[in-house]
């Protein structure tokens, strides 16, 4: 058995419990409804263009249009890694830093997949190596997002220790060593906690996809266990990644504190 398709009006009746909750948080002064409809409505649109670009790759798959996306996925997710700090690096460098880590962790664990374990042919197959990369970079992005958000914020507020320990003859590296493990952790956290609840609490989505898209659960389950192990390690190598190159860069080669270089 098939999935059973959806029309317009399912979505759109669907919708409307994004527009209660909207209401409710305009009412109250959340202060949150606002951004609500515009991520509703981001969410939308992306959905249905990436629908019909999928399409579209999937009739005429050549690695050149594969590669293009894949970057084009990294290039906005990089952009986004951003945008969800509160103090974040100036410049091109705070750009740099969460894209270079997950272009390193992301694409190399989607490589190993395909290469090795999925072996799809061709080893490119946009069937598989989109939809791969897409919940890597996803859960990769949240991961470095969360570390440095935490790194940049608590290297603030505890700036004056951290310069204490310097005056006291530690490293740069040490002076800052609790503030980068807290912050690791932080960035794990999340995919620790999807694993240890699924399966038990929730079902993830690529397991539910493929069940109602009528796959055996057990191979779908089979392939979720996959992708989680494989999530888990290019969020974890992506935050420590991330996180060590954002630790060195709040200080200068002389090992002084730097955070005039946030902002």
């Amino acid at each position: 058995m098939g999935a059973i398709a959806l029309s317009a009006w399912d979505l759109a009746l669907a919708s409307t419990l994004v527009l209660l909750l909207a209401f409710i948080s305009w009412r109250m002064r959340f202060g949150i409804g606002r951004q609500l409809l515009i991520s509703a409505l981001r969410t939308t649109l992306q959905l249905l263009l990436i629908g019909v670009i999928l399409k579209v790759l999937f009739d005429n798959a050549t690695l050149l249009w594969v590669a293009l996306l894949a970057t084009l996925m990294l290039l906005i997710a990089g952009r986004e890694v951003m945008a969800r700090q509160e103090r974040r690096f100036a410049g091109w460098w705070g750009y740099g830093a969460g894209t270079l880590s997950m272009f390193v962790s992301s694409f190399a664990v989607t490589l190993l997949a395909l290469a090795v374990l999925i072996q799809p042919d061709p080893w490119y197959l946009p069937q598989y190596a989109i939809p791969l990369l897409g919940m890597l970079l996803g859960n990769t992005m949240n991961g470095i997002s969360l570390g440095l958000d935490r790194l940049t914020g608590s290297a603030w507020q505890q700036r004056q220790i951290i310069e204490a320990r310097l005056m006291l003859g530690q490293s740069a590296a040490q002076a800052i060593t609790d503030i980068r493990r807290e912050s690791i952790r932080v960035g794990l956290v999340p995919i620790v906690n999807a694993m240890a609840a699924a399966g038990v609490i929730s079902l993830p989505g690529m397991m539910t996809g493929q069940i109602l898209a009528g796959a055996p659960p057990l191979e779908a389950v089979k392939y979720q266990i996959l992708i989680m192990f494989l999530i888990a390690a290019g969020t974890g190598f992506g935050t420590l990644g991330a996180v060590w190159l954002g630790a060195r860069r709040l200080f200068d080669e002389r090992e002084r504190l730097r955070l005039d270089r946030l902002k």
